[in-house]
């Protein structure tokens, strides 16, 4: 009796909190291939579960991330100001770059990024106990980790890289110049072991054939909901806002940060009157949650401003339908543009009409589709604008999911599954369970 084929799949994160590394773990373990998926955490004690019939495993950082680097050497010394120390700094990140990208080519990242290394002490001896038939490594951190343990393996392994972002059009994690040189090389000296690339959109799928030769262009995996919601102990938007049905509410899904535009949604409430602002979060103690939260209060919204943890992402969907109509007030940044986010599709199951920022690929498709309106980026008075015109007529845009041609179909995990199992059974020529 052959055994299932083992899948490892890695990602630099706690797990919880990724949509599409949940949906890929539980949706490949569905299909019959024996789904290990290692995440990592700032804990002291590995934590352990299970996603359907996958296994998740989040490995303990202790107190610190592994990539640390070598700015905690490049502070102020001296009892010089923060801005000279800062602007001494960089001519010194410059050179550094300069140095070891001339003498040590791709992989100078070991000098500029040490602390990658730590993802490679942490992961490595796990995966190989588990003696993998294929890795599927989520994002760019995870690809050396993956690339290495294929070199050790004394057996065949198969590595599939899911590149979530383009990383040449990422803001950095950390404010220095080292930053985007250093995993610009680790990704370009690893992509070569990879025996396939899937990715999330055909744009950036196209953009990573062309950065990195690939012979074959990446698989698309769009980042959709899982149509089989799960509707037990479901919790109701609205009540956790504490607003009635007639209140007009919009809803923001997903992680803060300047670049997601907020502070514009915020800065509209005063000429929104009565509308209600419902913001859908992971850390309700985040720093930038509470900047917004005192933007609300210093422009008298505050009362009109509710943040709100997450729910499992099964019942994300019947959560947000709740509201009125999803935002997406997102700033013009290279990956903003490319892509159909994982919160359009969202919005979308949950049949809302969806105000999104003139982004290029989402304004494009919400244009086509009729199921919103486009703004401009950091407009307030034209997010003003867009916002009545979809509480003036929601019909009007909910009619965009209705009949034959709705875009819903395909904007599902079930069928973005379907390919991922497919390519898996390629790269293996086999079966995936014992059953089949």
């Amino acid at each position: 009796m052959q055994r299932p084929q083992r899948v490892v799949m890695l990602v630099d994160n706690a797990v919880e909190g990724d949509s599409r590394v949940q949906k890929a773990a539980r949706s490949a373990a569905d299909a019959g291939w024996d789904v290990t998926l290692l995440g990592c955490a700032r804990a002291e004690e590995e934590k352990t579960w299970r996603l359907g019939d996958a296994e998740v495993r989040v490995l303990p950082m202790g107190g610190h991330a592994p990539a640390a680097g070598l700015r905690g050497r490049l502070v102020s010394r001296g009892g010089l100001p923060l801005r000279a120390a800062r602007l001494a700094r960089r001519p010194v990140e410059h050179a550094q770059v300069a140095f070891w990208r001339a003498t040590q080519g791709d992989r100078a990242w070991r000098k500029l990024e040490p602390g990658l290394w730590g993802y490679e002490r942490l992961f490595g001896p796990v995966i190989d106990a588990l003696q993998p038939d294929l890795i599927h490594a989520h994002d760019f951190r995870m690809l050396g980790v993956a690339a290495r343990a294929k070199e050790r393996s004394t057996k065949p392994v198969k590595l599939v890289w899911d590149a979530h972002e383009w990383l040449p059009g990422a803001k950095p994690r950390r404010d220095n110049v080292r930053w985007l040189p250093a995993h610009l090389a680790y990704v370009n000296e690893y992509v070569g072991k990879a025996d396939a690339v899937v990715t999330v959109s055909d744009t950036l799928a196209e953009l990573l054939q062309r950065d990195h030769g690939l012979a074959e262009l990446p698989t698309v995996l769009l980042n959709a909901p899982v149509a089989a919601t799960e509707t037990t102990t479901q919790e109701d938007l609205r009540e956790r806002c504490g607003v009635d049905a007639d209140t007009p509410l919009l809803v923001y899904s997903g992680a803060l940060a300047v670049q997601r535009g907020l502070d514009t949604v915020v800065d509209a409430l005063p000429r929104l009157p009565g509308v209600h602002l419902a913001l859908v979060v992971g850390d309700l103690t985040a720093p930038y949650l509470l900047q917004l939260l005192a933007r609300a209060d210093r422009l008298g919204v505050a009362d009109r401003v509710h943040a709100v943890p997450y729910v499992p992402h099964r019942q994300l969907v019947p959560f947000l339908s709740g509201a009125d109509l999803g935002l997406i007030p997102l700033h013009h940044w290279p990956n903003h543009e490319i892509a159909l986010i994982t919160k359009f599709f969202e919005y979308s199951h949950a049949r809302l009409p969806i105000v999104v920022s003139d982004v290029k690929t989402m304004a494009r498709t919400v244009r086509e589709t009729g199921q919103g309106e486009v703004f401009r980026a950091k407009d307030v008075a034209d997010l003003v604008r867009a916002v009545n015109a979809v509480l003036a007529d929601p019909g009007r845009y909910r009619a965009a999911y209705d009949g034959p041609d709705s875009p819903l179909t395909d904007w599902t995990w079930e069928a973005q599954a379907r390919h991922l199992d497919a390519l898996y059974r390629e790269l293996l020529a086999n079966e995936p369970a014992e059953t089949r």
